[in-house]
């Protein structure tokens, strides 16, 4: 066998609680866990269980009935202009406002009222049940208050109603869902539909109150709107007849005869400039050969062209008889004479032309100025009436406004009346209550899916925190984890559920015999019964004892722990017996000079012991207590009084040479020490014990006293062999080691 050694830490870091947190909590953990606490989960389970089937039982049957509204704003768009339109939207608060107006105190009153409710036990509290009777008995010590008045009862069937009643927008539709909850199926459906209709007849309501007073006030509005347009017109007529002005279809006569003259006067100046320009045109070219082209061209007259047509012939003519008879003969002559004649004809008629136009410029040239003398007095006169006109635009503009506003005013009138008279609501209800088939609560199978999960939830976490706040040790491996040593064992509590007194004993005679007397002491449990897991154990202490000998000298054995009644006298003594019964000599001493108690169990009527064999080590064979059944040596303790040097005693040299004297003569020499934290004897004598085993009581040891105990005395760390975990529970001990099969303890016979 492995005998792992102590190892001691540099510090002890504070205590640890049950499972190391720092450690990965894998599934063989979980299962341990589970496996250990598997009774605390199926009692919360089972509490859990039990609470919602008398629930389920004691629950009253309740019944939901629900109606649906729609906000449909089409219907609103009947009497309108632009009806045809279909994609009008609706705020999201308008909707959440519609399912506030459901829940109004108003609302469910006029229900309360219309459906007489004050009357039913369900609502006006006649009936409210045993814990709600008890519990307003209870405040009514604490109130003065008389019996209830009508107002008070309409109040609390009121606040029954909307505590059962749910009123919720359907996802992101515009469809209301009123659902309400009754111990009655039709009572369900009843309500819920009146709800419905009361809302729809509130809002139409509401809307035909608004309505009305919104065309009382459009009606007066439009008096007093009609009064001032009719008064702003007046003040423009009267305006303009104080200040002359005359209005066409075109504006002001004054603008519009300004504009006339200056458009006259536009055309005059642009007539007198083409007057001038053929005058100038026409003495240009009069100093000119009239018969040339370019003239004929220019004046582009008739007569002219006409004259130079007969000209241009002659003088063909000319050319060809002067050629041929010379410029003196009497033809020649007749036709240069018939020349000049055309010659003169065409500058008479160039006079007459240039006359004609400066006649035309002359006659432009007055109308232009005409015009532009009547176009300084018509702006002088704009100019004088410039102020009034701007008074007339403000006066127009105040009266355009009144008719304007008056118009709207009256067509909203029109609209308004039309309203009041054909009422219509944005909301219309699309699915009417029915009565209820089935009840809505309480829901037994999804309580009970609901109670299965939830109190395995909380099993298993009150099951982990146990584990986790756990300041005990319970497994080897707790052991090990602490104190850095092999666990030598799990020693089963061998406490009998109902220990036997004196009293008792002695009322029952026949259990007085020896052997009754051994079975009831714990001492000799070994004894009794050598095949229980106690003595296995033990077997094991001693086996790990043995295999160290092999390496070095072990024959003191120290059996200590850290607290008092953790059963470390118990393990010594049966320790003892165990080891002499393999025929191996055995000395058990009593080293708890404090309360003695192995003195007690195994030698009460001993009166001297370990002191007297101090004083004179020669007298050893005179105080040593042999047992005839196992050759036991035992070596009690007995003083007068407490010692106050009980350290000293234990440490002195005397203690030394007794035991090097005993080493001579005994195999085993085992010491049962005073706990380590009330005392300092077992720190005292540690350095006279070859090896230590700890006791540490299963369950009810904290790791808090363990790490202080073991942290006080290097020497003892030093010396620890091993630890035994005692007083386990066995049926805990059997969940904790199930994972060693079934037939783990058949080899363990507990009765002899």
């Amino acid at each position: 066998m492995n005998i792992q050694m102590y190892q001691p830490r540099n510090q002890f870091e504070g205590p640890k609680f049950g499972i190391d947190l720092g450690k990965t909590l894998t599934v063989e953990r979980v299962v341990d866990i589970v496996r250990r606490q598997w009774p605390l989960i199926t009692a919360i389970l089972a509490g859990v269980l039990t609470l919602i089937i008398a629930y389920l039982l004691t629950a009253t049957p309740m019944y939901t009935a629900n109606a649906r509204i729609l906000m449909d704003t089409r219907q609103t768009q009947v009497l309108d202009k632009d009806s045809g339109v279909t994609n009008a939207l609706i705020d999201p608060g308008f909707v959440d406002s519609q399912v506030e107006i459901l829940n109004s105190d108003d609302l469910i009153l006029s229900i309360v009222r219309k459906l007489k409710l004050t009357d039913d036990p369900e609502f006006n509290g006649s009936d409210p049940g045993l814990i709600p009777l008890v519990i307003g008995k209870v405040l009514s010590l604490f109130s003065s208050d008389g019996p209830p008045s009508q107002e008070k009862i309409e109040r609390g069937a009121v606040e029954t109603i909307q505590k059962n009643l749910k009123v919720e927008r359907v996802l992101t539709t515009y469809v209301l869902s009123v659902s309400f909850r009754s111990i009655s199926a039709e009572k369900a459906a009843k309500i819920t539909n009146a709800i419905s209709d009361a809302y729809m007849v509130g809002a139409l309501e509401a809307k035909y109150q608004s309505t009305k007073r919104a065309g009382e006030w459009l009606q007066q509005r439009s008096a007093e709107l009609r009064e001032q347009a009719t008064a702003s017109d007046r003040a423009v007529q009267t305006f303009k007849a104080q200040n002359n002005i005359v209005g066409t279809s075109r504006g002001l006569m004054s603008e519009q005869q300004l504009t006339d003259v200056n458009t006259q006067l536009i055309q005059a100046r642009a007539a007198t400039a083409e007057a001038k320009a053929r005058l100038d045109r026409i003495e240009a070219i009069s100093d000119k050969d009239l018969s040339q082209p370019t003239v004929t061209d220019a004046i582009n007259n008739t007569v002219i062209t006409r004259l130079r047509a007969q000209y241009l012939d002659l003088a063909a003519q000319y050319a060809d008889w002067s050629g041929r008879y010379g410029k003196t003969h009497q033809a020649s002559i007749n036709l240069a004479n018939r020349m000049e004649e055309l010659r003169k004809a065409i500058a008479d008629e160039v006079r007459r032309i240039a006359d004609s136009y400066r006649s035309e410029y002359e006659i432009a040239k007055s109308r232009e100025t005409s015009l532009e003398e009547n176009m300084r007095g018509l702006v002088a006169q704009a100019g004088s009436t410039a102020q009034a006109q701007v008074k007339l635009r403000d006066l127009e503009s105040a009266a355009d406004t009144y008719r304007n506003l008056y118009n709207n005013f009256l067509e909203k009138l029109q609209q308004a009346t039309q309203n009041q008279s054909f009422p219509i609501s944005e909301a219309r209800i699309i699915s009417t209550a029915v009565k209820p088939d089935k009840k809505s609560s309480p829901k037994t199978v999804l309580f009970l899916i609901g109670g299965v999960i939830g109190g395995l939830c909380f099993g298993f976490g009150a099951a982990f925190s146990r584990e986790l706040l756990s300041d005990v040790l319970r497994t080897p491996g707790d052991v090990e984890d602490e104190l850095g040593v092999k666990c030598l064992g799990v020693l089963p509590d061998i406490r009998p559920a109902a220990p036997v007194t004196k009293k008792a004993r002695a009322l029952r005679p026949g259990d007085a015999s020896p052997e009754a007397e051994r079975e009831s002491s714990l001492s000799h449990y070994v004894v009794d019964h050598p095949f229980s897991r106690f003595a296995e154990t033990l077997r094991n202490i001693k086996v790990s004892i043995d295999v160290a000998r092999l390496t070095r000298d072990v024959k003191v054995i120290g059996i200590v722990s850290s607290l008092p009644k953790e059963g470390k006298t118990t393990v010594a003594a049966n320790f003892g017996h165990l080891t002499a019964l393999t025929g191996h000599r055995t000395l058990l001493i009593d080293g708890d000079l404090h309360t003695r108690s192995l003195t007690r169990e195994l030698a009460p009527n001993a009166t001297t012991g370990l002191v007297e064999v101090l004083k004179d080590p020669r007298s050893l064979g005179h105080h040593i207590k042999r047992s005839q059944e196992t050759g036991l040596d035992f070596l009690p303790s007995f003083v007068i009084s407490r010692m106050v040097n009980s350290a000293d005693v234990m440490a002195s040299k005397a203690m030394a040479d007794m035991l090097m004297v005993m080493r001579e003569n005994y195999d085993y020499i085992i010491i049962d020490l005073a706990p380590v934290m009330p005392v300092t004897d077992a720190k005292a004598v540690s350095h006279l014990l070859d090896a230590m085993v700890y006791v540490i009581e299963w369950g009810r040891t904290t790791r808090n006293a363990l790490q202080e105990s073991m942290s006080s005395s290097e020497a003892i760390q030093k010396k620890l062999l091993g630890a035994v975990l005692n007083r386990a529970n066995p049926k805990m001990l059997k969940r904790i080691e199930a994972y060693k099969g079934s037939h783990y303890n058949s080899y363990y016979v507990e009765r002899a």
